[in-house]
C-alpha cells in the first residue's frame, strides 16, 4: 500500500486536566481512562464506522468517511462520558473536549494520518471547553439539515501555526440554541474593561474598584486608534466567572481586560492581564507593582480627628463610614489610573505590531 490522499473526517480529543488528574490519583485516573476507553470510545466510534487511527497519551485520533457520522459520534462520547462521570466529585471527574475537521488528509502506509485536516482538527480540540465539540466550518456546511443539534458560531479564529483563520462552530445538544452569527470586529484595535476583582476582602473597596475601571475606560477612549466599549457593556459581567475568549466574541472586540486590586494597609497592588478573542492572541500579564504599587502616606491628626468624630455620630454608620474612605482612597489614588491605561495601551500596541499586516493597517483607517 503507497501513500494515499482523501476526504475524511477527522476527530480529535483529549482529557481536560489530565496532569492535574494523574497528580492527584495517577493509577485510579489511569485505570478509569482505560476503561473508558475500552467501554465507550472504541465501541462508539466503531458504530458509526469510524476507526481509531492512533492513541495520544490523555487522547486519541479517529477518522471517519463521513462528517455526520463524526459528529454523531463525538456528541455520543460526550453524552456517555458524562453520565458516567455524574457521580464523581468535580476535582476529580474526567471530561474529554473534542474537535472536529472536514479536509484532504494524507494517508501512509501504517494508516497514520498527516496534513493541514489533523493539525486543525487538534487545534480545534484544544480551544474547545470541557465536554463540548467544535467542528470546522467546511464540517459545518456539511452538516445543515443532517443533525438534530445547534450550531453556536466561534467566529474566525486563528489557531497555534495555522497561517489562514479558521471559522468554527460549537456543537449545542438543543437544536434551537443556534445564535446569530458574532459581531464583526471594528477596523481600529477594540478593548472591552471589565470589572476588576476586588481581593481585600473589604466590600467597601468595590466602590475604588469601579472608580478604578471607569478611569481606564476613560484613558483608553481618548486614544483615537482605540474603540473601547462602554461601561454600560463591560459591567454587565460584574461578580461572574467568564472566559476572555468568550466575552470578546460577545461584544465583539478583539482583547478583553481583566484585573484586580489589593489593599495591604497603606499599599494598594494592581493586576491586570489581557486576554484575546481568539487563540492565536497573546495573553499578557502585567501586575502593577514594584515602582507602580502606590503607597498611600498616613492621612495627618486633623484627618485622624476627624475620622474619630464621624465615628463617634456615626457609631452605627460603618457602611456610610467606609463608602466615604473609599471614595477618598480613590481620588488620592487618580494618578494611578492612568498610569496603568499607559502600560495598558503600552502592551495594547505591543499586540498590535505582532497581528498581521492587514490588520496593523486598519488601525490607521479613518
Amino acid at each position: 500500500m503507497t501513500t494515499q490522499r482523501r476526504l475524511a473526517a477527522i476527530l480529535a480529543c483529549d482529557v481536560v486536566g489530565y496532569s492535574r488528574l494523574t497528580e492527584r490519583d495517577e493509577r485510579g485516573t489511569l485505570e478509569r481512562l482505560k476503561i473508558y476507553r475500552k467501554d465507550l470510545l472504541e465501541p462508539l466510534v466503531s458504530e458509526h464506522q469510524g476507526r481509531i487511527v492512533k492513541l495520544t497519551g490523555d487522547g486519541m485520533l479517529c477518522e471517519f468517511a463521513s462528517v455526520v457520522n463524526a459528529v454523531t459520534s463525538a456528541m455520543a462520547i460526550q453524552q456517555a462520558l458524562a453520565e458516567h462521570e455524574a457521580e464523581t466529585p468535580e476535582e476529580e471527574r474526567i471530561r474529554f473536549r473534542i474537535g472536529v475537521n472536514l479536509s484532504d488528509v494524507v494517508c501512509e502506509e501504517d494508516g497514520d494520518l498527516y496534513g493541514d485536516g489533523v493539525n486543525i482538527a487538534a487545534r480545534l480540540e484544544s480551544i474547545a471547553d470541557p465536554g463540548t465539540v467544535v467542528v470546522s466550518g467546511t464540517a459545518y456546511d456539511h452538516l445543515q439539515g443532517k443533525l438534530d443539534y445547534g450550531f453556536t458560531p466561534l467566529g474566525d479564529l486563528r489557531l497555534k501555526n495555522i497561517a489562514r483563520p479558521v471559522r468554527a462552530y460549537r456543537v449545542e445538544t438543543d437544536a434551537s440554541a443556534s445564535v446569530a452569527a458574532l459581531p464583526p470586529l471594528p477596523e481600529k484595535p477594540s478593548i472591552a474593561v471589565l470589572p476588576f476583582t476586588n481581593m481585600s476582602g473589604d466590600p467597601d473597596q468595590e466602590y475604588f474598584a469601579d472608580g478604578l475601571v471607569e478611569d481606564i475606560i476613560t484613558g483608553l477612549s481618548r486614544v483615537n486608534s482605540f474603540f473601547v466599549i462602554a461601561r454600560n457593556s463591560s459591567f454587565t459581567y460584574k461578580g461572574r466567572a467568564v472566559d476572555l475568549r468568550q466575552v470578546g466574541r460577545e461584544l465583539g472586540v478583539r482583547y478583553v481586560l481583566e484585573g484586580s486590586i489589593r489593599r495591604a494597609g497603606s499599599r494598594v497592588r494592581i493586576s491586570g492581564a489581557v486576554g484575546g478573542r481568539d487563540q492565536r492572541t497573546p495573553c499578557l500579564g502585567r501586575p502593577l507593582r514594584g515602582r507602580r504599587e502606590r503607597h498611600l502616606r498616613p492621612a495627618g491628626q486633623g484627618d485622624r480627628e476627624r475620622r474619630r468624630r464621624r465615628r463617634a455620630e456615626h457609631p452605627a454608620g460603618g457602611d456610610q463610614a467606609g463608602a466615604h474612605e473609599a471614595y477618598r482612597l480613590h481620588q488620592r489614588l487618580r494618578p494611578l489610573p492612568s498610569r496603568a491605561a499607559a502600560l495598558l495601551q503600552h502592551d495594547a500596541r505591543r499586540l498590535c505590531r505582532r497581528a498581521p499586516a492587514h490588520q496593523r493597517g486598519a488601525q490607521h483607517r479613518p
